[in-house]
């Protein structure tokens, strides 16, 4: 043990402590443009502060969506991109619509042919009224149901008698084909009480277009008058053998200057039956019946623009959709 002399630097008795009057505390510090930064400082006698942590930088909502939306230049260019794509694939479509057309208008030209023979087979007779089989029996020929057409260039086709042209559409061969009494339009057709078709048989199914067939550019499919139009809105032009001799003339295939070949040869498979006269209008189809449908162009001529005669392959007749060929 040391003595009082010893104490002032005995080791035993004295510890040095040495003293801070610190303490640790948090700091929160307004500034500017209301941001806040938090902060750890030490607080010494002083009362210094210092800040530990430097604030975050941070970009504003705004700027973000600024630097992430198109320019005016980029949308000018994929503008002008869906524009150069739209120009070439639209001709593209254009023709796949208009092939899909054609393919529909051969398959109900064929379906109407085939229903037509299919009620001869029936019935031993053709679906027409009374009217029509005895102006063919006083003529001694066949009949084309025609009619008015409304397409680009309007035009009327009909079978030519003695006492004028008769132009006259398909609507009573279409009524006595799907056994229709009446037509959509609430009109009694030349088939009323099934007197036409007493087995009310339907030898052809087609769809109704809801058209009143007086539009400018009507539906296809059958129309409110009964009239079975093509996709292109022109109704189905129908040749029969009403003479019953298998040789069927149609009003527009008939005519030596459209369909003749080479002598009596003629075109689509056509022949012409007056051997004295191999240029006379007298090109037949070796069948019963014949159907078809003016194209796409809705159109057909019997000349060209300067006036020649004008082929059944050439100009707008090349178009024209045959269940024959």
């Amino acid at each position: 043990m040391c003595t009082p002399a010893d104490k002032p630097n005995c080791w035993k008795c004295t510890l040095a402590v040495e003293w801070h009057d610190c303490q640790w505390c948090p700091a929160i510090v307004q500034r500017q443009g209301m941001e806040f930064r938090r902060g750890i400082t030490r607080r010494t006698c002083s009362e210094r502060n210092i800040n530990l942590i430097k604030p975050m930088k941070t970009k504003s909502l705004f700027n973000r969506r600024t630097s992430s939306a198109f320019t005016l230049i980029e949308l000018l260019v994929v503008i002008a991109i869906i524009a150069i794509l739209a120009a070439m694939l639209l001709p593209v479509i254009n023709i796949a619509v208009t092939k899909a057309k054609v393919n529909k208008a051969r398959t109900e030209v064929q379906a109407l042919a085939n229903a037509i023979e299919a009620y001869d087979s029936a019935y031993g007779r053709f679906p027409v009224s009374p009217g029509v089989q005895s102006l063919a029996s006083a003529a001694g020929g066949d009949f084309t149901y025609g009619g008015v057409f409304t397409g680009p260039t309007p035009a009327s086709l009909g079978t030519t008698y003695a006492s004028g042209t008769y132009y006259t559409n398909n609507a009573e061969v279409i009524a006595i084909l799907m056994d229709l009494t009446t037509y959509p339009n609430g009109v009694n057709t030349v088939n009323y009480n099934h007197v036409k078709n007493p087995k009310q048989t339907k030898f052809l199914n087609a769809s109704y277009s809801g058209s009143t067939g007086y539009e400018p550019k009507p539906l296809g499919g059958v129309d409110n008058n009964g009239v079975y139009r093509d996709p292109w809105g022109n109704p189905y032009i129908i040749s029969m053998d009403l003479n019953y001799d298998e040789q069927t003339a149609d009003a527009f295939y008939a005519l030596h200057g459209v369909s003749q070949l080479n002598g009596q040869s003629g075109i689509n498979g056509l022949f012409n039956t007056n051997s004295a006269n191999p240029s006379s209008d007298s090109f037949q189809f070796h069948g019963k019946v014949m159907v078809w449908s003016a194209g796409p162009d809705g159109k057909f001529a019997t000349q060209d623009g300067s006036g020649n005669p004008l082929s059944a392959v050439a100009g707008v007749n090349k178009d024209n959709v045959l269940s024959w060929h």
